[in-house]
């Protein structure tokens, strides 16, 4: 069962961001540490097509879920990528139903969309012989269509958003959110959890998985509708463990 076969089953499914691994090895070591998937950050990253291939690939082998943030709404930064093997895309900044629609129609072929087909790449996982038609079913049917929610207009918008025929899931971005909402940094504010209880409510009303790239304030407050929990960075983390190490350590030794 794939992930987004998961979400529609009921499942809460786990992953973080990615920024700084170029190591396609880091997949099977995310994949023991029993996250469901990854998203590489395109956005906010700098990682090249060729890189993300190698990485989608070791991921595919290791039965972990590559998804990637693309960097803007265009057929380049969202078709490529999902040939060279991604199995979704989170595209920011998305603020109208038009702009779902758009994203929808680079990611998922006929019918639901209109992205070109190619035979035996990376999408295909480089298999050949596969009938056309099935082919492109079997990967709209994995492929996860993320409308990243970031703005007060996408707020103004959001039942129109998550109305979107063949986007999948909504993940609120809560740092750019609350900027646009006139409290920077205030991620807990009521003005910030009011408009994101909108983004919840509008994905339960239309069967979208729902998420936050945020805290774990926010995720706790949203503990009960959240179902796509993507928390943190690989930066943070190895951050964090690094920290955690030394602390031990210096435990330790009286003198310190």
């Amino acid at each position: 069962m794939n992930l987004k076969e998961r979400l529609k089953n009921g499942e809460t499914v786990y992953g973080t961001m990615i920024r700084l691994q170029r190591n396609p090895a880091f997949c099977i070591v995310a994949k023991d540490a029993g996250m469901d998937f990854i998203m590489f950050d395109c956005e906010h990253g700098i990682y090249n097509l060729e890189t993300l291939h190698d990485m989608f690939q070791m991921a595919h082998a290791a039965g972990l879920t590559a998804v990637l943030r693309v960097p803007m709404l265009d057929k380049e930064s969202i078709s490529r990528p999902l040939d060279a093997g991604a199995c979704g895309v989170m595209v920011p900044m998305t603020e109208t139903a038009e702009q779902a629609k758009e994203i929808v129609h680079w990611s998922k072929y006929t019918p639901v969309g209109d992205r070109g087909y190619g035979s035996g790449i990376g999408a295909t996982y480089y298999q050949v012989g596969i009938e056309t038609t099935k082919a492109m079913q079997e990967i709209n049917d994995r492929v996860l269509t993320i409308a990243q929610i970031e703005t007060a207009l996408a707020i103004k918008n959001i039942e129109e958003i998550a109305a979107t025929e063949g986007v999948d899931a909504l993940i609120v971005g809560p740092n750019d959110l609350s900027i646009s909402l006139g409290v920077p940094g205030q991620l807990t504010s009521d003005i910030e959890v009011n408009a994101i209880r909108k983004v919840a409510d509008a994905c339960h009303k239309y069967g979208k998985a729902f998420g936050i790239h945020g805290p774990e304030s926010l995720q706790e407050i949203f503990a009960d509708d959240i179902n796509l929990c993507i928390h943190t960075t690989d930066a943070d983390m190895l951050r964090n463990a690094m920290k955690d190490v030394k602390a031990r350590l210096q435990s330790f030794r009286s003198h310190e």
